[in-house]
């Protein structure tokens, strides 16, 4: 698949979503639905969303990788979706190999400053606020990572004993996006090649032995981790929180002519003349895609459905909001209102229909 390169921005994304879940019972949880939806759908949607980030790399596991690719959720940010290893140093280095495949060959010269930012799959929570945060620190210092402090008393432990009690005061715990300019991660492969006979739990770590300083900034307690069934519940009860009520407005409108009939609200009004559009030009059902899109803030109908997308020309309204309740959640819609600006046809004899 092929997405858009959008170069200008100073960020590039590898999310890591080649994971086995050992942890969670037998759930594979990037495809546990969350109010509906995939968790790897929301990490994309919020990643997506951050004005920051150019192309998203979505490295999948190979159980996972053909339902990837062909999903309707899919954010347009997705240049590709490439197969992941058994380590996850594996996985993010087959990301960078296809950022370097999007841009035709090394990410070397004025790319080698892009910062590279690597995401958890299984981090669904992650806000446009961290994201930004992380990629213009790496941008600064080269590589950055947020980190939480630790809260809790640490215990050192000999069997079932304590040992001792740790000084927390210099412990945090780090979370993703990591970020690291291109040409850094390159030279640290030179160093540690990725299927080297080392591991690292993350991408700080294999810094941090190539003795390129790492910055850290904030991170954000919201930004969990899914990692056991409790986890996925947490994160349930969180977005089911924010979620209890949306409410989107849609607009639009079409020049009448050339042709016909006139379709409104999926009705066909014989005798009207047509309203042009690049679909079937019917108001009433765009407005409707273009309020449902803006309540489940999944883009609005020229991203979704624009002129640069032939395959919905002269599609029928009803296709139209079909196609984003599939990519939506499917809320339950409790009321429209419509309101219809017109001076032909008359309305009302349509108005119960």
């Amino acid at each position: 698949m092929s997405g858009p390169r959008l170069l200008d921005s100073p960020a590039d994304v590898i999310v890591v979503a080649a994971g086995a879940s050992r942890r969670m019972e037998g759930i594979d949880k990037l495809l546990a639905l969350i109010a509906g939806r995939p968790m790897l759908a929301w990490t994309l949607d919020a990643i997506a969303a951050a004005p920051v980030v150019g192309r998203i790399v979505v490295v999948a596991s190979a159980a996972n990788i053909d339902v990837i690719s062909g999903a309707a959720w899919l954010p347009e940010r997705v240049s590709r979706v490439v197969l992941g290893g058994e380590r996850r140093q594996v996985s993010v280095a087959a990301g960078v190999d296809a950022l370097r495949a999007d841009v035709g060959g090394a990410l070397a010269g004025d790319r080698s400053e892009r910062a590279v930012l690597v995401h958890d799959g299984a981090r669904p929570l992650v806000s446009g606020a961290l994201i930004d945060s992380v990629a213009r620190a790496t941008a600064v210092h080269g590589a950055a990572i947020p980190v939480m402090p630790v809260a809790e008393t640490v215990k050192r432990m000999a069997g079932d004993l304590v040992a001792q009690t740790v000084d927390r005061s210099e412990l945090v715990t780090a979370q993703t996006p990591q970020g690291v300019r291109a040409g850094l991660l390159a030279r640290a492969y030179e160093q540690y090649p990725p299927d080297g006979p080392q591991t690292w739990t993350d991408e700080a770590a294999l810094l941090e032995a190539c003795r390129i300083p790492v910055h850290v900034v904030p991170g954000d307690p919201s930004n969990l981790k899914v990692t056991t069934p409790a986890d996925l519940r947490r994160v349930e009860s969180m977005v089911a929180g924010s979620r209890s009520s949306r409410v989107g407005v849609g607009h639009d409108s079409h020049p009448f002519g050339p042709g016909g009939p006139l379709a409104l609200g999926g009705i066909v009004i014989d005798g009207a003349p047509g309203l042009h559009g690049h679909s079937d030009g019917d108001v009433v059902l765009h407005a409707l895609a273009d309020a449902l899109l803006g309540a489940a803030a999944a883009g609005d109908l020229g991203t979704v459905f624009g002129t640069n997308r032939p395959e919905w020309r002269d599609a029928p309204g009803e296709a139209l909001v079909r196609h984003v309740r599939e990519l939506t959640d499917h809320p339950p819609i409790q009321n429209v209102d419509v309101t219809i600006l017109a001076s032909r046809p008359k309305i009302d004899e349509f108005r119960e229909a």
